[in-house]
């Protein structure tokens, strides 16, 4: 996998794991980020700009890293990490497939202490380079668990203790719900929202009131929304 970026790069280099090169422009200009990347014996090819065009799709700033992908976790090893945990709080993507809101996911998870997130296998935005990129670093710190079937792991949750909220235009004003409790947060898909089969095994659909002319909001302002008043109410 590649990432890309000076604030990726440098956040990286402050884990020291699984890097495997580095693809650096001829017209790059930090030099302290160049010493750096030699402090940590990291191979290093200086090469034209359009070759990193080539690796990456986005603004990659003249620095690309090739790392190992990005550690994901089972399900029971989420458990092991909570266990003795007062009131867990993780969320769920339901076939998420904008890497920039799984990105921004990500990083709004870390910064409100989000116990982990859970994505399916398949039809789903994986862990890429965008993904890493927009989540400036957080996903170093945070706790990815890749399941197979999402209705299993709905399932293995509630044996767990762990009440499913999910996301619905129709669903209750999220200001009103109690959130004392172990939760999984669902966000649905960005165009048809959360499927039929996690829908229906919710204990829960939370919603956020509309004012506006715009009556939606993309999935990662959503899920930031969300996230923080479930933790913001516990605090009362």
């Amino acid at each position: 996998m590649y990432i890309y970026g000076k604030n990726v790069v440098r956040e990286k280099l402050n884990t020291d794991e699984g890097i495997v090169k580095a693809y650096v422009s001829t017209r790059f200009k930090d030099q302290s980020l160049i010493e750096e990347l030699k402090s940590k014996r990291v191979r290093i090819s200086f090469v034209d700009n359009k070759i990193l065009d080539r690796k990456v799709e986005g603004l990659h700033q003249g620095i690309v890293l090739e790392v190992e992908d990005a550690k994901t976790y089972t399900l029971e090893e989420l458990f092991d990490q909570i266990r003795g945990k007062s009131n867990p709080l993780v969320v769920m993507l339901d076939h998420l497939e904008d890497p920039h809101n799984f990105g921004a996911i990500i990083r709004t998870c870390e910064a409100l202490g989000i116990d982990g997130i859970i994505i399916p296998n398949d039809r789903s935005v994986g862990v890429n380079g965008t993904v890493v990129k927009t989540s400036a670093g957080a996903i170093s710190y945070t706790t990815i668990v890749r399941v197979a079937n999402l209705g299993n792991a709905i399932e293995k949750l509630k044996k767990h203790g762990f009440w499913i909220v999910g996301t619905d235009m129709l669903g209750s004003d999220y200001r009103k719900l109690d959130y004392h409790c172990p939760i999984c947060l669902v966000i649905g898909n960005e165009g048809h929202g959360m499927s039929k089969l996690v829908k229906d095994n919710c204990d829960f659909v939370a919603c956020i009131p509309m004012v506006g002319k715009i009556n939606s909001l993309n999935a990662s302002v959503s899920c930031g929304i969300l996230l923080s008043q479930i933790v913001t109410s516990r605090c009362l």
